[in-house]
Formats: C-alpha cells, structure tokens, sequence
C-alpha cells in the first residue's frame, strides 16, 4: 500500500512500516476506553522517554497513569547544568535528533521547544572540522575539501549500499511510505544480513577491499562520525540507520533535551478524556512527584502487583515497563511468570553499548579566535583515533560562555576512561588535545568543574543503548512484538515492555516514543478499549505489517 503522504524521509523503520506520526496527528485520537474503565490505574515503571510518552497518553486517554521512577525524571535524556552557571548543560546522554524523528518531534512541537542544528562533522552548521588519523591532520567545512582518499572512501560506502542493499530504492519507498516495497526488500535483506557484522559487510564488498579504506571509514564514517565501535555489531542495526536517515541532519534541543520528557511530566493537555481541563501527569501524583522505585514484581488474580522501595505494594490491571530490560534480571526482584520464557531468554541476549562524555564550560567560544598564521579558527570540531574521538563545540554568540564535549566515546573506548575521576579524565584528555592542537590552551579557558558520564557502570542504566549483535535478530523479534499478547494465555497479558532497547532503532528517542505508543495501543486493547476506525493502531495493523519471521529450527 502507497500512503498519499507527501514526500519526505521519516523513520518509518522497514522490519515493522507503521506510520506512527500519522496516528498521533490523527483528529480521532488514539482510542476510546469501554465504558467504567475511565480513572483506571496503571503502572508505568521508569520516567524517560518512553515512560513519560507512555503516561501522557494513557492520561489522554482517561486512565491514571502511576509512574515509578528511581532517580530523576528524563532517563537518558539528562542534562546536567554547570553548577554555578545553570542556563549552561551538559548533554549527558541523547542530544542530537534527525529531522525524521517524526513522532519524537510531534511532542518537542507541542511543548513548544526550539530546536537548532546539531553542529556534527562536515554538517552545514558547522564552521569547520578537522580530522586526526594516524598522525595526519586534515581540517575542512566540506567533505569536497579532504583529501581524495576521503572521496573515494564516501564512494565506496555509497556505491557498497546501492549494489548490496538497495539504498536508492529503500529510501524512496520510505519517503513515499511504499510498505509493499519496504517489506519486499528489506524482508530479504534481513535473510541475507541478519548473520553479518557491520565489519563482515565492508570486508566482503568489493569497494572495501583496501584495509586503509576501512580504517578511515571506522573513524570518519558517515552523518556523525565514526563508526568503528559499531563494527562488531549487526549490519541490519546500520541500514535502519542509513535508510532512515537517522544519521543525519541533527538538531539540538536549546536548554537541553531532558525538557521533553520533564515537559510532558507537567503538560496540561487540551480536552482529555475522563479528566478535567488543566490535568497533568503531575497533577495526578501526590505531591507531583513519581513513586520511587519499584523493586518487585508479581501476577496475582487481580493483575500484577508492583512494590516500591518504600515498602508499599499496589495491584494494577497493567504495567508498562520502560527501563532497560536488563534491570528485570538484576534491580527488579521480578516472578518467573511474568513473561514467557521465551521472552526472558531474548532479555538475557540484549546486547548493550557502553558511552562515555567528558564537558567543560569556557568562558568564550574561542575556538572561533583566527590563528595568525593561517587564518583558519584556532579549533574545530574534531574527530580522532586518539582518547578523545569525538570533540563537539557549542556556543550562543562570541561574548558567552561555551559548552565543550571533549569527548564523546563508545564501547572499548570508553572502558578506557571508566576507572578514571572526572578530573583525571580531563587531564588525560587536554594531554591528548595539547598534541593535535600544541598551540592552544583549553585549559586557561575553562571555568567549572567537568561534567562526566559513563553509562555502562550508571547502576540504573548498565549501558548506554542496546545495539544487537549479529544472529540476534529473532531475540529482537520477540521484544518488540510483546506488545502482541492475543496469542499470550491470560494469565501472561497485562504487563508490555517498551523502550528504545525494545525498538528496532535503540539509541534513538524516537524509538523509545514508538515502542512506548505500542504499550499505550496494547493497554488500551487489554482493558476492552478501541481505536477509532479512521485512525487504526500499531495493533491493528501489526498482521499486514509485522516482523518477517526468521526459521528457527
């Protein structure tokens, strides 16, 4: 089927095309509760993204959401301000987001947030960018001003995609929201694909046949930089990426991101069912606070009971868990019986990616300064194989302070700094800078403490996003399809899962809103609710849209 959808990339992701912005913007709302069920408790666990996304619309649609959060609302959408300068933050965890994050922009829209270009490598926005590999310094504002090497490098990635994964025709039919096309192709790239590491897929590709052009592949990549840290993972994880257009054209969010999911915490909707004018996720909680966090689960003959860490345990209908899943085996005290066990076992294989950030704040944008000698800014944003990898600039005019991300790593390269103070990564990292940039002095300029995270040992988190490795597809299948539970018995329906680990794109809010809309549509079928006929659900159209099934024998 062909939507009349003007034109223009969403992330409409090929494993299940359900054009979830569509539903949201849609004037006959997402559904309607039978009648009594209006006020109804239910459980959403975790206040990020997907938790807040989730409340919001259960509360739109009637019921009482309870949300449980263990720290502070916003998840890994944190932004931390600099103590003493607070109109400053530090994006510790999501802080770039691609224009065709359609259904995550929907709310940044309705809270009324401004938006500007992310200032990633060789992006439009950005002055310049200088890259540093093996020793070699090359600074530019366009991949045309590189070196050759780079040209060829960008062509043999492009041209492996057309001739392996049909990237021209996969793009068309998601900007044209073809389903029929998306799934016929992408059905049987997910046959060809699902074994393959991203590695394994340059090293077979005729156009990657030289070692060199993998290696500045790794680091210079593509959209926003290397990608070497991906190379173990999946190939299917990648082409979702590119397809989309997920890796591309970022804008931030001014004031941070965590305004979005701290926003919809406070939003008064216009004309909620059930609840009267002026009614927010908020208003709805004791004191506006979540409950604190839950330490155990458990089926009962009235639904699933849910304990918090003040001793106080609650019996809901349903419950929405949106944390990462890995807090199921290890945080939460949780019944066997609570998902089927072929679920748990795809619990246990989520593969999670470790991240690091270090930022300081400056006292001027002096990056900007000319140096004498070439004329060129005296810094750019900078991307290299040493510690650092990644250096983002972010200023609001030469006569405020700047924010420095001095580093932005993943995986192995984060573990390199993991047992590292704050302050002794700064050392290590303006050691690191002091020989790609000897004449300039970061340090002079810096007027607060560094901000630093690394999410692999965040207790709550244990990872930054999930990211699967090859021969884990049929895992990822099961999660994101639990929403699904007509097929379930009855006595293993009521509790859904969502999250960005959940979706086919982890580490993208937007996945995080999507699956969390899953949970909402399959809330609302578990209580005898329905959607409009108009403005069908994920649900609705899960069969006509689904997953392709992998054999498993």
């Amino acid at each position: 089927m062909t939507s009349a959808t003007a034109a223009s990339t969403t992330m409409l992701v090929p494993d299940f095309p359900f054009s979830y912005d569509n539903w949201l913007r849609h004037p006959a709302g997402l559904g309607a509760l039978p009648p009594g069920a209006a006020g109804t408790d239910v459980a959403v666990v975790g206040g990020g993204m997907a938790g807040l996304t989730a409340a919001y619309e259960l509360m739109r649609l009637g019921l009482r959401p309870v949300l449980y959060e263990a720290e502070q609302l916003g998840g890994r959408m944190r932004s931390v301000p600099f103590p003493g300068n607070p109109e400053y933050v530090a994006e510790m965890g999501a802080m770039r987001f691609p224009v065709s994050a359609r259904s995550l922009f929907h709310y940044i829209e309705l809270l009324g947030l401004r938006t500007r270009p992310f200032p990633n490598p060789l992006a439009p926005a950005t002055p310049s960018t200088l890259i540093d590999l093996n020793g070699s310094r090359h600074r530019a504002r366009t991949t045309a001003e590189l070196p050759g090497v780079y040209q060829e490098v960008a062509d043999a990635w492009e041209k492996a995609l057309q001739e392996r994964a049909e990237l021209s025709t996969m793009r068309d039919a998601i900007q044209r929201r073809d389903v029929e096309t998306l799934k016929a192709i992408w059905n049987r790239l997910v046959r060809d694909f699902d074994d393959q590491s991203f590695y394994g897929f340059l090293a077979t590709s005729g156009t990657f046949q030289s070692f060199r052009h993998r290696e500045i592949f790794g680091q210079v990549g593509f959209g926003t930089g290397g990608w070497d840290t991906d190379f173990p993972n999946s190939m299917l994880e990648i082409l979702r990426v590119v397809f989309t257009e997920a890796d591309d054209n970022h804008r931030l969010i001014d004031g941070g991101a965590q305004q979005v999911p701290r926003g919809l915490w406070e939003h008064r909707p216009e004309r909620p069912a059930h609840w009267p004018a002026g009614t927010s996720l908020a208003s709805l909680h004791p004191d506006g606070r979540p409950l604190p966090a839950v330490t155990r689960l458990r089926r009962t003959t009235e639904g699933i009971s849910v304990t918090d860490e003040s001793g106080r345990t609650r019996d809901f209908p349903a419950v929405v868990f949106s944390p990462h899943v890995w807090a199921l085996l290890n945080r939460v005290d949780c019944d066997p019986a609570l998902l089927p066990a072929e679920h748990w076992t795809a619990v246990e294989r989520t593969h999670y990616m470790g991240a690091s950030k270090l930022f300081v704040l400056v006292d001027r944008p002096f990056w900007r300064d000319r140096d004498p000698a070439t004329g060129e800014d005296v810094m750019s944003m900078t991307l290299t194989d040493r510690m650092p990898r990644g250096v983002y600039l972010f200023d609001d005019g030469p006569d405020r302070p700047g924010v420095m991300c001095l580093s932005y790593t993943w995986n192995d390269d984060s573990l390199k700094v993991a047992t590292l103070s704050a302050e002794e990564r700064l050392e290590v990292l303006l050691t690191r800078l002091a020989e790609i940039y000897p004449d300039v002095d970061i340090r002079s300029h810096v007027i607060a403490e560094p901000l630093t995270v690394t999410w692999e040992t965040e207790p709550r988190f244990m990872g930054a996003f999930k990211s699967n490795l090859p021969g884990q597809y049929r895992y990822q299948r099961r999660l994101f399809t639990q929403f699904m539970q007509e097929e379930m018995e009855p006595a293993q329906r009521g509790f859904f899962l969502c999250g960005d680990d959940v979706s086919w794109t982890a580490g993208f809010a937007e996945g995080a809103v999507t699956t969390a809309l899953n949970a909402v549509w399959g809330v609302l079928k578990h209580l005898g609710g329905v959607t409009h006929p108009d403005n069908p659900g994920p649900g609705d159209l899960f069969h006509e849209l689904a997953p392709v099934e992998l054999p498993y024998g």
